[in-house]
Parts: C-alpha cells; structure tokens; sequence
C-alpha cells in the first residue's frame, strides 16, 4: 500500500532525483542475478560489507553448486561456507528455512514465477518467507526482476531522512512506502543507486561532506546545521 504524498513533497523528491542523477548518472537496468540467487546474496549483505558479503556469496556457490544442495545441508556447513561474510550462525539458519519454505510452498527452488505477479503480489509472497523484511523483498523486485519497488538500506534511510523527505522517527519500514508515493516508478532505480552512492561518497553517517554535497540546498539537516548549529545526524 503506498502512502498519499503531498505536493511539496514530491516536488524535493524530483529535485533531488534530478540533481542526483546530474551528480552520478542515470543507469540501465539489468538483472544482477536470478531472483532466487538475489534473496540469499540479500541476507548475506545484512550488516556487513559488500566485498565480505560478495566473497561469503561465491563461496556458498562454489561448495554448493544449486540451491538445492544448500537447503538439504546441515547448518553448521552452511554457516562454515558463509563465514567469511559475518552473522553465519544467524544467516545460515536464515537461508536454509527460506529455502525450505520455498521448498514446502511451491515445491522446487525457483523464484521465476514473481515475474508473472504484479509487484503488490509478489512483494507480498516473499514477505511471507522467513526474516525477509521490506528491504529485502524490494531489492529482490528492483534487482532481479526490473519491478518498481524502492529499497531502503541504511544508507537510503540516512539521507532522505537528513533530506526531509521522510520523517525524523520514521522507520526505514514505513520509509519504503512514503519514498514510493513520492516518486513515479521508472524513477526508482536510479533514485535508490544514487541515494546509496551519494549516502556511501558524501552523506556519511558520520563527518559528513557538506562542501561536496549537491543537495545541501535543499536538505533540512544542513539548513538546521547553518542556521543553529544543530550537527547532522
């Protein structure tokens, strides 16, 4: 469900978008990998480093060739395999009960039919799998099936909260739904890779760069900051 947006709002949202897009481009879709492959790449990624997370990926493929393999083996081999990418202990037992209930639902491990839904539906069926929250199953729509959903990492979070563009107490939960109604849908890709390569480059989450920040114009935390001396947070 999205939430009604107001004007001004979607005006800074689009001014932001443009700018963003000026600042580091705009980017052709293309899948990263298959939808079933992109949910456990996602629960790899959780509270870790994207280089720890890619090597704990590869790794997890190269002891375990299919998917398959994975959900019938042991715990402790999974977690063994995914080490290298921190949390194994939470994540191992993650993606084994993913992949079973995936198992138990449609009873092979293929996550190909989301296409076919519309993006309500499918956000809906993935949410229904064990530990996938609203980020995961949005970077699994926008990633590997080009559906117009918009996650929120911590990185998102962080800067279209300094932005305005969600509340302060806002959730990155509820933030999915509010950034959504702001933004026409084709403009969801390239408004969650720039807000993440922008949040990662100069909207840091500590010490952040406002002399290299193409937004600081429009963002109510640099204004507070100018104005009051309120520091960023």
């Amino acid at each position: 469900m999205q939430l009604s947006a107001s004007p001004p709002g979607r005006e800074l949202a689009q001014a932001v978008n443009r700018r963003l897009r000026e600042a580091y481009g705009c980017h052709q879709w293309e899948p990263r990998y298959d939808p079933l492959s992109e949910l456990v790449y996602t629960v790899l990624s959780q509270n870790t480093s994207d280089v720890n997370s890619h090597r704990a990926f590869q790794r997890l493929r190269a002891i375990f060739p299919n998917w398959q393999q994975v959900q019938e083996a042991p715990v402790d081999d999974i977690a063994r395999a995914i080490q290298i990418g921190g949390l194994a202990q939470i994540k191992a037992p993650r993606i084994k009960d993913i992949l079973s209930r995936i198992v138990q639902e449609r009873g092979y491990l293929d996550l190909a039919f989301l296409a076919d839904m519309d993006t309500a539906e499918a956000r809906a069926w993935l949410r229904r799998l064990p530990g996938v929250g609203a980020k995961t199953a949005a970077i699994v729509l926008l990633f590997a099936l080009g559906q117009p959903a918009l996650p929120v990492d911590t990185h998102v979070h962080r800067v279209t909260r300094r932005l305005g563009l969600i509340g302060e107490r806002d959730s990155a939960e509820k933030a999915h739904d509010i950034l959504e109604a702001l933004l026409p849908p084709e403009d969801y890709y390239d408004f969650h890779v720039n807000v993440l390569t922008h949040g990662r480059r100069v909207c840091t989450a500590r010490s952040p760069r406002h002399a290299d920040c193409v937004l600081s114009d429009l963002c109510q935390a640099y204004q507070r900051f100018s104005r009051e001396g309120v520091p960023v947070r």
